[in-house]
C-alpha cells in the first residue's frame, strides 16, 4: 500500500521548524530530506527514521523494522508523529550525524 501524500505533508509540517525539510517520491513511497540528506522514509503511512547513535540516545529502546522488504531496520517513529518538538529534535540529531551524500560521478560517453 503506497503512502498517502497528505500523510507525508503532515509529517513535513510537523518538522517545518527544522529548516530545509523536503520530501521526494521514490518507488511509490517517500524519502524525507533535511537539506540534502535522507533522514527518514515514509512507507505504508509509517515514519521510519534512519538509525543513528543520536537517534538511539533520544529514543531509548526504539522499535525497529525494515521500511520495505529487504531493507535494513530503521527506527519506527509512529508514536511520536504528533509531538512536533520531539520529532524535530530527532530529525535534527539524525541529520547532524549522517555523512554528506557522495557526489555522483558524471557519465562520459
Amino acid at each position: 500500500m503506497a503512502s498517502d501524500p497528505s500523510f507525508v505533508q503532515f509529517i513535513c509540517e510537523q518538522v517545518r521548524g527544522v529548516g530545509g525539510v523536503s520530501h521526494r517520491k521514490m518507488f511509490g513511497e517517500y524519502a524525507i530530506y533535511v537539506g540534502n540528506k535522507v533522514v527518514a522514509l515514509v512507507c505504508d503511512n509509517r515514519l521510519f527514521l534512519k538509525p543513528t547513535t543520536a537517534g538511539l540516545a533520544l529514543l531509548g529502546s526504539p522499535v525497529e523494522a525494515p521500511p520495505y522488504p529487504g531493507a535494513k531496520p530503521y527506527y519506527v517513529i509512529d508514536e511520536y508523529i504528533d509531538d512536533a518538538e520531539f520529532l524535530s529534535t530527532l530529525l535534527r540529531a539524525t541529520e547532524a550525524e549522517l555523512p554528506e551524500p557522495k557526489a555522483k560521478k558524471r557519465r562520459t560517453g
